[in-house]
């Protein structure tokens, strides 16, 4: 059983998560959101697609691992997808390695939260699959609503964008679909959302 001090612990983690800054821009703010707000909205997302869809999938698995898919940058720290650290990139699957088997000795009687972010990597069920295509487009829908900013920012082309997504997003069919209606909005407005075409 959980004492006054365990619940401490563990929002304080959530504190710390909402301290990872991701590189995607809040829509009309110069501020970017935040790894909470990011998985918050995943959760809500994928809910609502399933819902709405009535898609075969076990929306409490999918809940879970939309909420704990990022959680281990809380030690590791977000790696953005167009950064050109190169270092930061090569490092990114030791780094959450390493952040994953420090929540789990931080955190070692929440067990399923340590199931969950294990299966999520490993992406060995639709359910896993489905919410990391999902992660895969939500930035794109977000960055779209923005107006592009963040694309022309970093000088993102819409080749670029295909290139970068097509292979993860395609992991899950229910989440293909939105991807290719997407990329032909994407396609129609070029012009105005990204830097170099």
């Amino acid at each position: 059983m959980s004492n006054l001090s365990d619940i401490l612990k563990f929002v304080e983690l959530t504190h710390k998560f909402q301290q990872v800054k991701r590189e995607i821009l809040i829509k009309d703010k110069d501020e970017k959101e935040n790894d909470i707000e990011h998985s918050y909205q995943l959760a809500m997302l994928s809910w609502y697609l399933i819902n709405l869809n009535n898609l075969d999938l076990d929306i409490n698995k999918v809940i879970k691992y939309a909420l704990v898919h990022d959680l281990v940058e809380v030690y590791a720290g977000d790696t953005p997808l167009w950064s050109t650290d190169q270092n930061l990139k090569n490092s990114k699957l030791q780094r959450e390695k390493d952040a994953a088997e420090r929540l789990e000795h931080e955190f070692s009687n929440f067990k399923d939260l340590h199931y969950f972010i294990d299966k999520y990597e490993k992406r060995d069920d639709i359910e896993a699959k489905f919410v990391y295509a999902l992660d895969k487009i939500l930035p794109i829908i977000n960055i779209y609503l923005d107006n592009g900013r963040i694309w022309k920012q970093r000088g993102v082309t819409f080749e670029m964008l295909i290139q970068n997504k097509v292979d993860k997003v395609s992991v899950s069919p229910e989440v293909k679909k939105y991807f290719d209606d997407l990329l032909t909005v994407l396609q129609e407005k070029q012009q105005e959302l990204f830097q170099n075409n």
